[in-house]
Protein backbone atom coordinates (compact mmCIF):
# COMPACT_ATOMS: atom_id res chain seq x y z
CA UNK A 1 0.00 0.00 0.00
CA UNK A 2 2.75 2.39 0.99
CA UNK A 3 4.88 2.08 -2.51
CA UNK A 4 1.46 2.68 -4.66
CA UNK A 5 0.62 5.80 -2.34
CA UNK A 6 4.79 6.89 -3.41
CA UNK A 7 4.21 6.45 -6.92
CA UNK A 8 5.26 9.46 -8.70
CA UNK A 9 5.29 10.00 -12.76
CA UNK A 10 3.53 10.13 -15.84
CA UNK A 11 0.14 8.66 -15.51
CA UNK A 12 -0.25 5.68 -18.38
CA UNK A 13 -2.60 3.34 -19.29
CA UNK A 14 -1.35 0.20 -21.74
CA UNK A 15 -3.79 -1.13 -23.79
CA UNK A 16 -6.65 -1.04 -21.54
CA UNK A 17 -9.89 -2.53 -22.11
CA UNK A 18 -13.37 -2.39 -19.72
CA UNK A 19 -15.80 -4.77 -20.47
CA UNK A 20 -19.14 -5.25 -19.07
CA UNK A 21 -21.86 -8.08 -19.69
CA UNK A 22 -23.27 -6.64 -22.90
CA UNK A 23 -20.56 -3.93 -24.26
CA UNK A 24 -16.84 -2.88 -24.14
CA UNK A 25 -16.88 0.51 -22.30
CA UNK A 26 -13.57 1.22 -23.59
CA UNK A 27 -11.57 -0.93 -25.91
CA UNK A 28 -7.49 -1.32 -25.93
CA UNK A 29 -7.05 2.30 -24.88
CA UNK A 30 -3.19 3.60 -24.70
CA UNK A 31 -2.84 6.84 -23.31
CA UNK A 32 0.26 8.62 -21.28
CA UNK A 33 -0.63 11.99 -19.33
CA UNK A 34 2.59 14.18 -18.08
CA UNK A 35 3.30 14.57 -14.85
CA UNK A 36 1.94 18.46 -14.06
CA UNK A 37 -0.76 18.54 -16.65
CA UNK A 38 -3.88 19.88 -16.80
CA UNK A 39 -5.25 16.68 -19.22
CA UNK A 40 -8.86 16.64 -20.42
CA UNK A 41 -10.78 13.96 -21.74
CA UNK A 42 -13.27 14.99 -24.14
CA UNK A 43 -15.99 13.36 -25.59
CA UNK A 44 -20.17 12.81 -25.81
CA UNK A 45 -22.32 10.88 -23.27
CA UNK A 46 -21.25 6.81 -23.39
CA UNK A 47 -18.14 7.42 -25.25
CA UNK A 48 -15.44 5.43 -22.47
CA UNK A 49 -13.94 8.87 -20.68
CA UNK A 50 -15.90 8.38 -17.25
CA UNK A 51 -14.82 4.45 -17.61
CA UNK A 52 -11.52 5.74 -17.91
CA UNK A 53 -11.60 7.79 -14.70
CA UNK A 54 -12.77 5.04 -12.84
CA UNK A 55 -10.27 2.78 -13.98
CA UNK A 56 -7.26 5.38 -13.01
CA UNK A 57 -9.11 6.20 -9.41
CA UNK A 58 -9.63 2.52 -8.58
CA UNK A 59 -13.09 2.69 -8.51
CA UNK A 60 -13.25 0.41 -11.71
CA UNK A 61 -10.64 -2.65 -12.53
CA UNK A 62 -9.74 -2.98 -16.34
CA UNK A 63 -10.80 -6.27 -17.85
CA UNK A 64 -6.85 -5.95 -19.25
CA UNK A 65 -4.05 -3.91 -19.58
CA UNK A 66 -2.34 -1.88 -17.32
CA UNK A 67 -2.75 1.92 -15.03
CA UNK A 68 0.75 2.78 -13.98
CA UNK A 69 2.25 6.29 -11.98
CA UNK A 70 5.36 6.10 -13.40
CA UNK A 71 6.85 2.28 -12.91
CA UNK A 72 4.28 1.57 -10.49
CA UNK A 73 1.92 -0.81 -11.66
CA UNK A 74 -1.88 0.15 -9.50
CA UNK A 75 -3.91 -1.94 -11.61
CA UNK A 76 -5.54 -3.89 -9.13
CA UNK A 77 -4.96 -1.83 -6.07
CA UNK A 78 -8.19 0.16 -4.27
CA UNK A 79 -9.08 3.59 -4.26
CA UNK A 80 -7.43 4.17 -0.74
CA UNK A 81 -4.64 2.63 -1.88
CA UNK A 82 -3.70 5.15 -4.42
CA UNK A 83 -2.37 8.49 -4.69
CA UNK A 84 -5.36 9.48 -6.34
CA UNK A 85 -8.34 11.85 -5.34
CA UNK A 86 -11.16 12.47 -6.88
CA UNK A 87 -13.61 15.62 -7.53
CA UNK A 88 -17.61 14.78 -8.15
CA UNK A 89 -20.07 16.84 -9.56
CA UNK A 90 -22.35 16.52 -6.97
CA UNK A 91 -19.44 17.86 -4.44
CA UNK A 92 -19.91 14.72 -1.68
CA UNK A 93 -19.03 17.12 1.08
CA UNK A 94 -20.73 16.13 4.66
CA UNK A 95 -23.25 18.34 4.98
CA UNK A 96 -23.23 18.01 9.14
CA UNK A 97 -19.03 19.37 9.03
CA UNK A 98 -18.02 22.50 8.73
CA UNK A 99 -16.13 23.86 5.59
CA UNK A 100 -12.46 23.14 7.84
CA UNK A 101 -13.41 20.01 8.79
CA UNK A 102 -14.38 18.73 5.27
CA UNK A 103 -10.88 19.80 4.13
CA UNK A 104 -9.34 18.36 7.40
CA UNK A 105 -11.27 15.01 7.42
CA UNK A 106 -9.01 13.23 5.22
CA UNK A 107 -5.51 14.31 7.18
CA UNK A 108 -7.46 13.49 10.41
CA UNK A 109 -8.11 9.97 9.07
CA UNK A 110 -4.43 9.51 9.02
CA UNK A 111 -3.49 10.52 12.15
CA UNK A 112 -1.78 13.89 11.03
CA UNK A 113 -1.73 15.78 14.12
CA UNK A 114 -1.61 19.40 12.03
CA UNK A 115 -5.02 18.37 10.02
CA UNK A 116 -6.49 21.60 10.74
CA UNK A 117 -3.23 23.97 9.72
CA UNK A 118 -3.34 21.53 6.58
CA UNK A 119 -7.25 22.54 5.96
CA UNK A 120 -6.63 26.28 6.68
CA UNK A 121 -3.40 26.23 4.00
CA UNK A 122 -5.40 24.60 1.57
CA UNK A 123 -8.65 26.76 1.92
CA UNK A 124 -6.48 29.95 1.67
CA UNK A 125 -5.22 28.58 -1.88
CA UNK A 126 -9.00 28.47 -2.81
CA UNK A 127 -9.72 31.56 -1.37
CA UNK A 128 -11.73 30.27 1.27
CA UNK A 129 -10.56 31.13 4.45
CA UNK A 130 -13.33 33.38 5.52
CA UNK A 131 -15.79 30.81 4.80
CA UNK A 132 -14.13 28.17 7.05
CA UNK A 133 -17.05 28.15 9.85
CA UNK A 134 -19.80 27.60 7.19
CA UNK A 135 -21.56 24.20 6.55
CA UNK A 136 -21.94 23.41 2.96
CA UNK A 137 -25.46 24.36 2.66
CA UNK A 138 -24.65 27.97 3.43
CA UNK A 139 -22.38 28.03 0.35
CA UNK A 140 -23.18 28.49 -3.13
CA UNK A 141 -22.47 26.38 -5.95
CA UNK A 142 -19.29 27.86 -6.98
CA UNK A 143 -17.90 27.45 -3.41
CA UNK A 144 -18.92 24.06 -2.20
CA UNK A 145 -16.89 22.83 -5.70
CA UNK A 146 -13.67 25.00 -4.24
CA UNK A 147 -14.30 23.02 -0.72
CA UNK A 148 -14.47 20.08 -2.70
CA UNK A 149 -11.59 20.69 -4.94
CA UNK A 150 -9.76 21.69 -1.35
CA UNK A 151 -10.95 18.58 0.24
CA UNK A 152 -8.82 16.52 -2.37
CA UNK A 153 -5.86 18.73 -2.52
CA UNK A 154 -5.48 18.65 1.19
CA UNK A 155 -4.50 15.20 0.53
CA UNK A 156 -1.46 15.69 -2.08
CA UNK A 157 -2.37 13.45 -4.49
CA UNK A 158 0.26 12.96 -7.84
CA UNK A 159 -3.23 12.72 -9.87
CA UNK A 160 -6.15 14.77 -9.11
CA UNK A 161 -9.46 13.29 -11.14
CA UNK A 162 -12.31 15.98 -12.00
CA UNK A 163 -15.78 14.41 -13.36
CA UNK A 164 -17.39 17.17 -14.89
CA UNK A 165 -17.59 18.93 -11.36
CA UNK A 166 -18.34 22.47 -13.24
CA UNK A 167 -21.64 20.64 -14.98
CA UNK A 168 -24.29 21.77 -12.09
CA UNK A 169 -23.30 25.60 -12.11
CA UNK A 170 -24.94 28.36 -14.32
CA UNK A 171 -22.70 29.93 -17.38
CA UNK A 172 -21.23 32.66 -15.98
CA UNK A 173 -20.21 30.60 -12.81
CA UNK A 174 -18.88 28.36 -14.82
CA UNK A 175 -16.62 30.21 -16.82
CA UNK A 176 -15.18 31.75 -13.66
CA UNK A 177 -14.59 28.56 -11.79
CA UNK A 178 -12.52 27.44 -15.53
CA UNK A 179 -10.22 30.04 -14.86
CA UNK A 180 -10.15 29.25 -10.93
CA UNK A 181 -9.17 25.80 -11.51
CA UNK A 182 -6.40 26.54 -14.16
CA UNK A 183 -4.61 28.74 -11.79
CA UNK A 184 -5.23 26.53 -8.49
CA UNK A 185 -3.38 23.76 -10.98
CA UNK A 186 -1.00 26.29 -12.09
CA UNK A 187 -0.05 26.64 -8.49
CA UNK A 188 0.09 23.32 -6.99
CA UNK A 189 2.02 21.83 -10.16
CA UNK A 190 0.39 18.42 -9.63
CA UNK A 191 -1.60 16.34 -12.64
CA UNK A 192 -5.20 17.50 -13.20
CA UNK A 193 -7.33 15.08 -15.27
CA UNK A 194 -10.62 16.79 -16.30
CA UNK A 195 -13.71 14.67 -17.50
CA UNK A 196 -16.11 16.83 -19.91
CA UNK A 197 -18.04 16.93 -22.93
CA UNK A 198 -17.72 20.83 -23.18
CA UNK A 199 -15.98 21.40 -26.38
CA UNK A 200 -15.24 24.66 -24.90
CA UNK A 201 -14.32 23.60 -21.23
CA UNK A 202 -11.59 21.57 -22.26
CA UNK A 203 -10.41 24.46 -24.71
CA UNK A 204 -10.25 27.06 -22.37
CA UNK A 205 -7.94 24.63 -19.38
CA UNK A 206 -6.21 22.16 -20.71
CA UNK A 207 -2.75 21.76 -21.94
CA UNK A 208 -3.64 18.56 -23.81
CA UNK A 209 -7.10 17.21 -24.74
CA UNK A 210 -7.60 13.53 -25.90
CA UNK A 211 -11.13 12.99 -27.47
CA UNK A 212 -13.23 10.00 -27.48
CA UNK A 213 -15.26 8.31 -29.24
CA UNK A 214 -16.69 4.72 -28.63
CA UNK A 215 -14.25 3.62 -26.13
CA UNK A 216 -11.28 4.55 -27.92
CA UNK A 217 -9.37 7.91 -28.76
CA UNK A 218 -9.60 9.88 -32.08
CA UNK A 219 -7.22 12.31 -31.18
CA UNK A 220 -4.78 13.87 -28.65
CA UNK A 221 -3.19 17.16 -29.62
CA UNK A 222 -2.91 20.86 -27.27
CA UNK A 223 -5.84 22.76 -27.71
CA UNK A 224 -5.07 25.29 -30.48
CA UNK A 225 -3.69 22.23 -32.80
CA UNK A 226 -6.56 20.33 -32.21
CA UNK A 227 -9.20 22.95 -32.87
CA UNK A 228 -7.01 24.22 -36.28
CA UNK A 229 -6.30 20.77 -37.54
CA UNK A 230 -8.36 17.66 -36.39
CA UNK A 231 -7.42 14.63 -37.08
CA UNK A 232 -10.96 13.00 -38.91
CA UNK A 233 -14.09 14.20 -39.65
CA UNK A 234 -15.27 13.33 -35.94
CA UNK A 235 -12.99 15.48 -34.25
CA UNK A 236 -13.62 18.47 -36.99
CA UNK A 237 -17.92 18.11 -35.69
CA UNK A 238 -17.64 17.87 -32.00
CA UNK A 239 -15.18 20.39 -31.64
CA UNK A 240 -16.28 23.51 -32.88
CA UNK A 241 -18.27 23.93 -35.35
CA UNK A 242 -17.05 22.94 -38.98
CA UNK A 243 -18.05 23.25 -42.70
CA UNK A 244 -17.11 19.71 -44.83
CA UNK A 245 -15.62 20.68 -48.43
CA UNK A 246 -15.15 17.93 -51.04
CA UNK A 247 -12.88 18.68 -54.06
CA UNK A 248 -12.02 16.30 -56.34
CA UNK A 249 -12.37 13.79 -54.23
CA UNK A 250 -11.06 14.63 -51.22
CA UNK A 251 -12.15 16.27 -48.04
CA UNK A 252 -11.74 19.13 -46.63
CA UNK A 253 -13.15 21.38 -43.26
CA UNK A 254 -13.08 24.81 -42.66
CA UNK A 255 -14.07 26.96 -39.61
CA UNK A 256 -16.89 29.46 -39.99
CA UNK A 257 -14.85 32.66 -38.72
CA UNK A 258 -12.51 31.79 -41.96
CA UNK A 259 -15.24 32.83 -44.07
CA UNK A 260 -16.65 36.32 -45.11
CA UNK A 261 -18.83 37.56 -47.09
CA UNK A 262 -16.94 39.50 -50.16
CA UNK A 263 -17.87 43.15 -50.71
CA UNK A 264 -18.21 44.90 -53.89
CA UNK A 265 -14.78 45.77 -54.86
CA UNK A 266 -13.00 43.86 -52.47
CA UNK A 267 -9.49 41.83 -53.54
CA UNK A 268 -10.10 38.16 -53.14
CA UNK A 269 -6.11 37.57 -54.45
CA UNK A 270 -5.12 33.97 -52.80
CA UNK A 271 -9.35 33.15 -51.99
CA UNK A 272 -11.17 30.46 -52.83
CA UNK A 273 -15.03 32.28 -53.97
CA UNK A 274 -18.50 30.99 -54.16
CA UNK A 275 -21.90 32.28 -54.87
CA UNK A 276 -25.10 31.84 -52.85
CA UNK A 277 -28.08 32.96 -51.14
CA UNK A 278 -28.48 33.56 -46.89
CA UNK A 279 -30.73 30.81 -45.41
CA UNK A 280 -30.32 31.95 -41.78
CA UNK A 281 -28.90 34.48 -39.64
CA UNK A 282 -28.80 34.40 -35.69
CA UNK A 283 -27.67 36.79 -33.59
CA UNK A 284 -25.45 35.29 -30.74
CA UNK A 285 -23.59 38.09 -29.15
CA UNK A 286 -20.18 38.38 -29.90
CA UNK A 287 -20.90 37.02 -33.45
CA UNK A 288 -23.87 36.68 -35.88
CA UNK A 289 -23.99 32.95 -37.53
CA UNK A 290 -24.74 32.72 -40.90
CA UNK A 291 -25.94 29.90 -43.40
CA UNK A 292 -25.29 30.25 -47.05
CA UNK A 293 -26.83 27.95 -49.31
CA UNK A 294 -24.19 27.47 -52.21
CA UNK A 295 -25.18 28.04 -56.04
CA UNK A 296 -23.11 24.86 -56.58
CA UNK A 297 -25.13 22.72 -53.80
CA UNK A 298 -24.80 22.14 -50.07
CA UNK A 299 -24.93 24.92 -47.19
CA UNK A 300 -21.84 26.58 -45.17
CA UNK A 301 -22.07 28.11 -42.12
CA UNK A 302 -19.77 31.52 -41.52
CA UNK A 303 -19.50 33.85 -38.16
CA UNK A 304 -18.91 37.49 -38.37
CA UNK A 305 -17.91 39.25 -35.36
CA UNK A 306 -20.14 42.26 -34.05
CA UNK A 307 -17.49 44.64 -33.95
CA UNK A 308 -20.16 47.28 -33.55
CA UNK A 309 -23.75 47.80 -32.28
CA UNK A 310 -25.01 48.13 -35.77
CA UNK A 311 -28.18 45.71 -37.33
CA UNK A 312 -27.00 43.54 -40.05
CA UNK A 313 -26.08 44.54 -42.92
CA UNK A 314 -27.96 44.83 -46.20
CA UNK A 315 -26.32 41.64 -47.41
CA UNK A 316 -27.57 39.86 -44.51
CA UNK A 317 -30.87 39.67 -45.43
CA UNK A 318 -33.02 36.31 -45.58
CA UNK A 319 -32.45 35.13 -49.33
CA UNK A 320 -29.72 38.04 -50.16
CA UNK A 321 -27.96 37.06 -52.63
CA UNK A 322 -24.03 36.85 -51.42
CA UNK A 323 -20.43 36.24 -52.50
CA UNK A 324 -18.45 34.32 -50.02
CA UNK A 325 -14.88 33.52 -49.75
CA UNK A 326 -12.12 31.96 -48.02
CA UNK A 327 -8.04 31.61 -47.83
CA UNK A 328 -7.09 28.62 -49.30
CA UNK A 329 -4.82 27.66 -46.78
CA UNK A 330 -7.50 27.83 -43.92
CA UNK A 331 -8.87 24.61 -45.35
CA UNK A 332 -7.86 21.80 -43.43
CA UNK A 333 -7.80 18.15 -45.61
CA UNK A 334 -9.29 15.25 -42.89
CA UNK A 335 -9.76 11.84 -43.20
CA UNK A 336 -13.08 10.38 -43.21
CA UNK A 337 -14.12 8.98 -39.58
CA UNK A 338 -13.25 5.24 -39.90
CA UNK A 339 -14.03 3.78 -36.46
CA UNK A 340 -10.03 2.32 -35.75
CA UNK A 341 -9.77 3.65 -32.41
CA UNK A 342 -5.92 2.41 -32.07
CA UNK A 343 -4.98 5.04 -34.78
CA UNK A 344 -4.42 7.96 -31.93
CA UNK A 345 -3.39 10.95 -34.28
CA UNK A 346 -0.80 12.88 -32.21
CA UNK A 347 -0.21 16.73 -33.10
CA UNK A 348 2.24 17.76 -35.78
CA UNK A 349 5.44 18.67 -33.55
CA UNK A 350 8.50 20.75 -35.41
Amino acid sequence: MAEFRAAKGDLVLENVTKSFTNFTAVDDLSLTVPRGAFFALLGPSGCGKTTTLRMVAGLEQPTSGRVLIGDTDLTGSRPYERPVNTVFQSYALFPHLTVRDNVAFGPKRRGAKDAQAQADATLALVQLTHLAGRKPTQLSGGQQQRVAVARALVNHPEVLLLDEPLGALDLKLREQMQIELKQIQSEVGITFIYVTHDQDEALTMSDRIAVFNHGGIEQVSGPRDLYEHPANEFVADFVGISNAIERDGERFTIRPEKIRIIEDGESTDGMHTETGHIAEVAYVGMVTRLHVRLDSGGTIQLARQNLDSKSSSQNEAINAQVTVGWRTDHIVPIQPQTGNKNEVLEEKRS
